[in-house]
């Protein structure tokens, strides 16, 4: 058995050494500098750092919207050129709904139109996973008439109901009040526990970071690096705010704004 518990297998996502860069008006932005991980099959990666560190553009390399300038990235060993099915990816914002079809429709609508499945089938797998995510009463619903919280469930049933490799959410509770943000965190390990399936979740938030990842990869400022991999999966989660949850909650701030805090030192005894 190696240090992850794999007895050996290959990782599912590999990230090596991947920089990545994008264009604005006036500048050429290096988002990410010589960034690696490994995600493994069931795990529930967090990439956590400050606004601007590159977590996003990480997910979007990911998901083959963009190339690396530097570096390699492969899933199931095959280098990632393109989107594809194998990745699915649910986003921050409320309107990635179609506001004209019901909820069954949306949870549907990438299935037939990547031809994976034929109707009926892709219609028996909406439904079931509109029942994972606690919907089934509003599968004739229509977005405008559903709360924010569930329209990020039905976000995350239809990218569910693809079976992708890996899960890709871009900060999906963000946006949330904090108690249907909570809500959501709990809905989405109790959903891992039944299918576990593999995710890689973006978040500033440290909270969430440790409630939602079983690992945890924190970024430096711009440009993102890697400043450590933490294993937040070594406590009871129901046990938020104790000793434990403190003690690492503590330890990651420590790590994100060590710079800023010696700095404060050093004004203190200047």
């Amino acid at each position: 058995m190696d240090a992850n518990g794999t007895g050996g297998a290959r990782p599912l996502l590999e990230v090596d050494g991947v920089t990545l860069q994008y264009k604005t008006r006036e500048h050429l932005v290096t988002a990410t500098y010589r960034v690696s991980f490994k995600v493994w099959p069931s795990d529930r990666f967090v990439l956590l750092g400050p606004s601007g560190c590159g977590k996003s553009t990480l997910l979007k390399g990911v998901a083959g919207f963009m190339r690396p300038v530097e570096g390699t990235m492969h899933l199931n060993g095959r280098d990632i050129d393109r989107p594809g099915p194998d990745r699915m990816m649910v986003f921050q914002e409320f309107d990635q709904l179609l506001p004209w079809k019901t909820v069954r429709q949306n949870v549907m609508f990438p299935m037939l139109v990547s031809g994976r499945f034929a109707r009926a089938e892709a219609e028996q797998r909406a439904l079931a996973y509109i029942d994972k995510v606690n919907l089934t009463k509003f599968r004739d619903a229509y977005p405008h008439t559903l709360s924010g919280g569930m329209k990020q469930r039905v976000a995350i049933a239809r990218a569910m109901a693809m079976e992708p490799d890996i899960l890709l959410m871009d900060e999906p509770f963000a946006a949330l009040d904090a108690l249907t943000r909570r809500k959501m965190q709990e809905e989405l390990l109790q959903l891992w526990a039944d299918t576990r399936f593999t995710v890689l979740f973006v978040t500033h938030s440290i909270e969430e970071a440790i409630i939602v990842g079983s690992r945890i990869l924190v970024m430096s400022p711009h440009p993102g690096q890697v400043k450590a991999e933490l294993n937040s999966d070594v406590f009871d989660h129901a046990a938020q705010g104790g000793i434990e949850f403190q003690a690492l909650q503590q330890r990651i701030h420590n790590m994100l704004f060590a710079e800023r805090i010696e700095e404060d030192k050093a004004v203190a005894h200047g």
